[in-house]
């Protein structure tokens, strides 16, 4: 799935660039100005106003000597195109809900990388950092099985690759302590999607 261009991904040329322009803002804007902002030529932009117009998924006020555009947001297949536009947030918060599925529950599940960024493209990896429990073995069976099952839904939720990086509690400190580049980039960039903040797992042992 391509996050930062969900809408043109979806609805390829001018149409998916103005519906894109038009979900972003509650504002009323110029034919120019949707032409500008979405990238497309003044006569691409007079083509297809008209027929969003005719679906009601648009609404034309006239303001001499010009016409204002905006998206008709209770509309059905409008609804449809500002949830493409949320498609990240619902994503996350959807790894979020599947999390509590996984038995043993994880000390951490954090998102990180271009997806926690908001920089994932079509062709991006989503990156996942798993933290197992004090008390979890690395190879108990039931850990292992519940996590392959949250992965493969992960990714068929997002349409992307998920990579996973799992390390042990008590290995935080250490890693957090390190200064290599992945890193740094988990504790600057990273979203929680289950258990604790990594930052308060700052002692061996998970007592829960």
């Amino acid at each position: 799935m391509d996050f930062v261009r969900p809408v043109q991904s979806l609805i390829p040329g001018a149409q998916g660039r103005i519906l894109d322009v038009l979900a972003r803002t509650t504002a009323d804007l110029n034919l120019g100005t949707v032409a500008r902002l979405a990238g497309v030529s003044a006569a691409q932009a007079s083509r297809v106003l008209p027929s969003l117009v005719e679906l009601g998924v648009v609404e034309r006020r006239d303001v001499p000597p010009s016409s204002l555009y905006r998206l008709v947001r209770e509309n059905l297949m409008a609804q449809a195109v500002l949830d493409l536009v949320d498609v990240r947030e619902r994503t996350i918060e959807r790894l979020r809900v599947l999390a509590g599925a996984i038995r043993p529950a994880p000390a951490s599940l954090v998102l990180f990388g271009s997806l926690a960024r908001g920089e994932a493209d079509a062709h991006s990896d989503i990156d996942i950092l798993l933290v197992r429990r004090a008390d979890v073995e690395e190879d108990d069976e039931r850990w292992s099985e519940s996590l392959g099952e949250w992965l493969v839904e992960a990714q068929r939720v997002a349409g992307n690759v998920v990579n996973h990086l799992e390390v042990s509690h008590a290995e935080v400190p250490t890693r957090l302590r390190s200064r290599k580049p992945l890193w740094r980039d988990i504790q600057r960039d990273g979203v929680l999607l289950a258990g604790k903040p990594l930052r308060s797992l700052s002692t061996v042992g998970d007592r829960r």
